[in-house]
Order: C-alpha cells, then structure tokens, then sequence
C-alpha cells in the first residue's frame, strides 16, 4: 500500500511510517483468504516430468516470479479451478508429494481451499499469497480432461494483442441469403466486432487477404472473383464497414494477425470509392460433392509422399502421419508451429490450422518417426517441401508425435441431427430432421442392426467426438413425443460426416421390431481407446507344433480347432498349429474395457477362467487372392495391463475376478504357448499364404481408429515348416507398398526374397 500524501511530508507521519516498517517489515500480502475478481496480473502454467501436456505441476507467475502450490488440503475441488484457469473443461485427478518433480523459487499458496465453483484461485481461501510452511517436496500438480474451454488461447493458439480484435469472419452471399447451399463458398466478408457484423473496405485487398480468410472458414485455397458485378450490387445496397486496410502475407493462420485499422466510432465517411470486399473460396475433396461445384481434380507429383492424420474425434483434426519409402510414421513435435500445423491443414483440404498439437496429444503412433524440427513458411502446398531434419530413434518418442486441429467449413450437418432423454448431452436417443423446405419433421431411427459403426458417424454430426456405445434399445430414454421412424437399414463405414451419407432406407421404412423402445441410440464421449498389435513380435515368435488330441479336449470346447477336429480319432493322433504370441498396446486416450459388465461375463470351467468378449481377435490363413483356408479366434479370457510404459500404472489385472480392460500406454501380453493362441494348419496344403490377425473384428468395443486393428505378414507353409515375414500393420504402408505385398510371389527356397 502506498502511504497517503500526509505521511510523505508531515515529520510526524514519516516516523509513524518508519516506525511501522521496522515492527513489521517490508509490506506482505495478506494473510487472509485473497479475494479477486479474476485473475489478472496472474498467469499460470503445467510442469515437470515426466507428464502429458495436460498434466503437471501447477505453477503461478505472480509479480513477475513463479512459484508453485503446497499439497496441504488440496482437493479435486481446487484442482477443478486450476484446470479451469490453465483452459481446460475440468480435473480428473491431482497429485501430491511433488509427483511431477520439485519446483523452484516461492510457494504461492498453501492450505489451498476451493469450492470449485469459483471462477478464479484468487477467490478461494487461503493462508496468503507467499505464506507457506512447506517445501517444494509437497508441491501439488493436477490432471485435467485433455478439452480445451471454448475460445482458450494458449501457445499453440493465436494470441491476439489489438485492444479490438476480429473475433469471427462470416461469407455472406450477395443474393439468396440463407437459401444457399452449405458450405457457403463466395460472397462479402463480415468481421465480428463487438457491436456487431460489419463489412470489410476492399481498398488494397488482395488475393493474400482472401488466402488467409478462406482458411479461416475451412477452405484451402481461393479462386478470382467477378468483383465487377459486386461492385455494381454495392451502389444499391447500404453497407456497414468497421475495418479497413488489411495487408496480409498470405501466411497468417487468422485475420487478427495480419496488418489491418479499425474504423473509429466517430468517423463518418467510411470507405470512400471502395466497395465491400468479396472473396470467393475452393473447397476440399472433402465438402466438394455437398457445395455442388465441380470436383477439381488436383494433380500430384508422382512419387510425392503423401500426409493423413490419425486418431483424431473430430475431422480435420488428428495425429500427423506422413509416407516416407512406401511407410507411414510420424512427425516429431520439434518446432511444430501454426505454420507447419497449417501447411498439413491445406494440403488435406481443409483451412489453415486452428492449433498446432504437441506432446501425442492425439494419440501415439506406432512404428517409424520420419521428421522433426520442420520448419515451415506457410506458403508451401506440401510439408514435404518444408525444411526438416531426418532423426533417429535416440532424438524423439512417440510421446512427441505432432498433431494438428484444422478449421472446417460450417455444413450445418449437426442441426439435423439431435439426442433426447439421455442424462447428459452426450447420450440419448437419435433423432434426425428429414423432408424438404416447409415440411422438415424430426424422428426416429430404427435400432435394428445399428452398431458402433453407425454410433460413430452419428456422434460426429453432433460433433461430440467418438461413440462409448450403439444402442438398438433405448426405452430407458423414452421422453418427448417424437414417435415415428423416419429411417431404417443404416449402414456405415464409420468415415461418415453424417448419417445421410450412409446406406439407409428413408422411404420404405422397415424394422424389425417395431415401437420407440426399438430406435437407435448412442453414448458418446470425447476420448477412446485404439487397439495395434505389435507385428514385429508376431514374426518373431511363429512356429509350428504338432500337439497330441488328448491334450487339447478343452480347445476343442471353446472352438478353437479346425472343423475337421470333430472327424478325428479322439484322444489318438495329432493337430498341427501355428502358434504366434500376440502383444496388444493401447494406443488411445481412453482405456479399453470390455462391453459387457462383469455380471454377463462367461465361466468357462475347462479352463478355469471368464470370457468378458466371445471374440476378441481372428486369426486367418489366407491365400494371395483372399481365400481363407484356415482360422482361428481368441475369447478374450482375461484383458490386463501385462506392461506398461515408464510413466503409466497399471489398473487391470484379472485375478481374483478384477476388473479387465488396457490402459492408456499399456500392453496386454497373449503368450504363444497359451491355449487357443493359434491357427490349426492340419489341413493346409504347403504353399505361399497370408497370415492375418484382426482385433476386436466385430467392432464391439468403440475405437477412434478401426483401420489399423488387422495385421498382415506373408507366409510360406513347405509341410514341415513355416516362414513368416513381412508382418505389419494393416495401414502401414503406401499404395504401392500393399501392392508389391499383395503381389508376393512366393519363395523358392527357405530365404526370404
């Protein structure tokens, strides 16, 4: 506190003064709980390790000094409001006993508590900015849901540093406004200012500027425009201009960062000779069809590697994969930045990119890390022509893969779709908006063979991430009046953007089990799971073995032998096997936990052991063409963390009837000399096959990415022995690479060639 002016120039206020600085000292805070209407001057941040980038130890930069927060009465409540101020929806968890290492300098706060209604920490009680009696050893740290609070800005996210900003630009047609097809693709660019929409004056626009708006609305790139005609539509119409001499590079990832001046209030003469700007945008692959343009065929070097993005909930967002000698690896997050982040958005088709992800926040890959410290300008049509490093596996993990979020064009794809009755906005049944201007009317979907699949796509029109569950029942959310079935035989492959673009029935409605309790219903959630067998071990532990019939009466049971089993001289003679260890990481950001509760699971008394999934894997001999000669599957009898990596835990465990499932980070270990662990070969003829193995074939449990859950090797069967090579993942490599592995011309001897 600064003394009043009395104190500064009365002799007896100077020593009062004086007198009270030497009893107590230099000023402090204050030792009762602070109260703030939000946090200003404060800034918070996530540290330590080893940790993801939504998890760490809570630092606070106060007066220009960071500090950290005392574990004493840290509850998930104040957790709660941290994870808030670091941008986050919410906590999951916190840690104690400096979990995520000690910090240095102050510690800001102790006996921390919150209600976790509060808007900002300032408003939660405590014993005092800097007041503490504890040691870096109990510095608490927080673990937050991996969303993002609508609008947060973080380092990954364009900050913006005008005193008036462009919160959002719009395209509005010149003519037939809200007639138009969506996406709307041309017409007069709209800033959202604080007081409203507002034109743009065109003095000085360029195609840059139209670069940089179209990726804003989604569009990778744009197109000349007839400006002629506009301008002649301008003279008749009044216009509203609140910006003004924009000048971009081209490069720029948002309006807000490029050069530009804001009208003042009192200026009345705006845009004197000039006309509202107008960009016209072209669509990606992606939105083309449902624009009604033209599909533009974009040429590609030949050769060129090509980029996709993996594990992602919503489109146009996901972990970056790039092609590289006919195999698909990831990208270090090294430097990544909006600009790089933005090239891969273009080069996909979508807009430039909204965050530029690090720290596997989509996920980890598997398998060959092919580029780090890309270093892009943003005007590159491919990030293979950004400089970059080539690494090795010493220089980076996969818990650094770089991943993106794209801006999209607005299809309008989720008002036609809603959820009722459900507990949350995230489950319910699925009700869609059907018939034409003047007579839309909402109902029902027919549950009947509706599945994850179907979920999938559904969860993503609403744009509510992955699907937990398809359900074909759903009387327990039976509220409204919405009554009639609109829609029947849905059928997806689970890349969708909406329902309607699936194989349904929408004028001759058929059902099987009729009434509403019979409708379609979904569970959906922002994270999932993603199952990928490890090839390599898979090739290195193949092996044949003749196995004596009288020990295998409980394989045969559970249906694990080849159909020409029950034709043999039981307990007499042998069956030939092909035994192979399977190891199965969860790559996700969810945990894998079987369908059914523990309550349906199967007792299986043979082997002494439940089944929570009849059919967790199939195994298949295969020849080159396709045919399958042989077969195999495994009941998922026990699903446990087997191991984890270094920083992760293990939670599932199956003995003493645990609970089953793979975490996030973890592996559970199919041994080779396991029961049912193999393919029964008796009646294989030697020559040239493929060897396959499928996770979770049936898609009963939800994954963000199904593309990946088959695993291939070539294979070569001479009677007596059996040569495996070859093995990966089933979207591992390129086109030509599948080609060449399909068109496997066998061997001639026992090398490989």
């Amino acid at each position: 506190m600064r003394p009043v002016s009395i104190w500064r120039w009365s002799p007896w206020g100077l020593l009062l003064y004086l007198m009270c600085s030497l009893c107590l000292g230099s000023p402090s805070p204050s030792t009762g709980p602070e109260k703030k209407a939000g946090s200003q001057g404060l800034r918070f941040r996530l540290a330590g390790f080893p940790r993801k980038p939504y998890e760490g130890r809570v630092e606070i930069q106060r007066a220009g000094e960071w500090g950290t927060i005392c574990d004493d009465d840290f509850t998930l409540q104040a957790a709660h409001v941290l994870c808030r101020e670091l941008g986050f929806t919410e906590a999951t968890g916190w840690t104690h006993s400096a979990k995520y290492g000690p910090g240095t300098g102050r510690i800001w706060l102790d006996n921390l508590s919150c209600s976790g209604t509060e808007q900002s920490v300032t408003e939660c009680a405590s014993r005092g900015w800097g007041n503490s009696d504890c040691t870096h050893d109990e510095d608490a740290g927080v673990i937050c849901k991996d969303q993002r609070l609508p609008g947060f800005s973080d380092s990954n996210v364009i900050e913006v540093e005008h005193h008036l900003q462009v919160e959002e630009v719009r395209l509005r047609p010149a003519v037939g406004w809200g007639r138009r097809p969506l996406p709307v693709t041309e017409g007069l660019v709209e800033v959202r200012l604080p007081d409203g929409w507002s034109q743009v004056c065109d003095k000085g626009w360029s195609a840059h500027n139209s670069h940089v708006v179209c990726g804003m609305l989604g569009f990778p790139g744009e197109k000349r425009v007839n400006t002629a005609f506009y301008r002649l539509l301008a003279q008749r119409q009044q216009h509203s201009f609140g910006l003004h001499g924009v000048a971009c590079v081209g490069t720029e990832a948002h309006l807000s960062l490029c050069p530009l001046e804001f009208y003042r209030a009192n200026e009345t003469t705006r845009c004197p000779g000039g006309a509202p700007a107008v960009v016209s945008c072209v669509p990606g692959p992606l939105y083309t069809a449902s624009s009604g343009q033209k599909k533009q065929q974009q040429s590609k070097p030949q050769g060129e590697a090509r980029v996709r993005l993996k594990g992602g909930a919503h489109p146009g967002e996901g972990r970056v994969e790039v092609l590289k000698a006919g195999t698909w690896g990831t990208v270090c997050d090294r430097k990544w930045d909006l600009q790089a982040a933005s090239v891969v958005c273009r080069e996909l088709g979508f807009g430039s990119a909204r965050e530029a992800l690090s720290g596997a926040r989509m996920g980890q890959g598997m398998g060959a890390i092919h580029l780090s410290e890309v270093r892009c300008s943003g005007q590159e049509s491919s990030l293979w022509k950004c400089p970059f490093k080539n690494i090795t596996a010493e220089d980076c993990s996969h818990s650094q893969d770089a991943g993106v979020r794209c801006n999209l064009p607005y299809t309008g794809v989720e008002t036609k779709i809603r959820l009722s009755g459900g507990r949350s906005r995230h489950e319910g049944r699925v009700e869609v908006q059907v018939g034409g201007p003047g007579h839309l009317r909402w109902g029902l979907i027919c549950g009947d063979d509706w599945g994850t699949l179907e979920a999938m796509v559904a969860c993503r029109q609403l744009g509510l991430g992955y699907a937990n569950h398809g359900l074909q029942e759903t009387w327990y959310w039976d509220s409204g009046n919405i009554t009639e079935v609109v829609m029947s035989g849905v059928r997806c492959t689970g890349t969708e953007l909406s329902l309607d673009q699936c194989a349904h029935h929408s004028t001759h409605i058929t059902c099987k089990r009729t009434g509403t309790r019979f409708t379609a219903g979904v569970i959906c959630s922002e994270t999932a799971s993603d199952l990928l067998l490890h090839s390599a071990l898979v090739q290195e532990t193949a092996y044949i073995e003749d196995r004596p019939l009288h020990m295998l009466y409980c394989a045969a049971e559970e249906n694990c032998l080849a159909s020409s089993a029950r034709l043999a001289n039981w307990p007499y003679g042998h069956r030939r096997l092909l035994r192979f260890s399977s190891q199965i990481h969860n790559l996700g950001r969810a945990d894998f936990r079987p369908k059914a509760g523990r309550h349906s699971w199967v007792w299986h008394e043979c082997h002494g052991h439940y089944h929570s999934m009849d059919i967790f894997t199939h195994y298949d001999i295969l020849t080159p063409n396709g045919t399958k000669v042989a077969e195999g599957h495994k009941a998922s009898f026990c699903l446990e963390d087997t191991e984890c990596q270094e920083d992760v835990s293990k939670r599932y465990e199956c003995a003493n009837f645990g609970e089953q499932g793979i975490t996030v980070g973890c592996w559970d270990l199919y041994r080779h000399d396991i029961d049912c662990q193999w393919i029964d070969i008796t009646d294989v003829k030697p020559g040239n096959y493929i060897l396959q193995v499928v996770i979770n074939p049936n898609f009963e449990v939800a994954e963000s990415d199904f593309t990946n859950n088959a695993m291939k090797c070539n294979c070569k069967y001479d009677g007596h022995r059996i040569w495996v090579h070859n093995c990966h993942i089933g979207d591992a490599f390129g086109e030509e690479a599948n080609r060449r592995f399909e068109r496997y011309p066998g061997q001639t001897s026992n090398q490989i060639i």
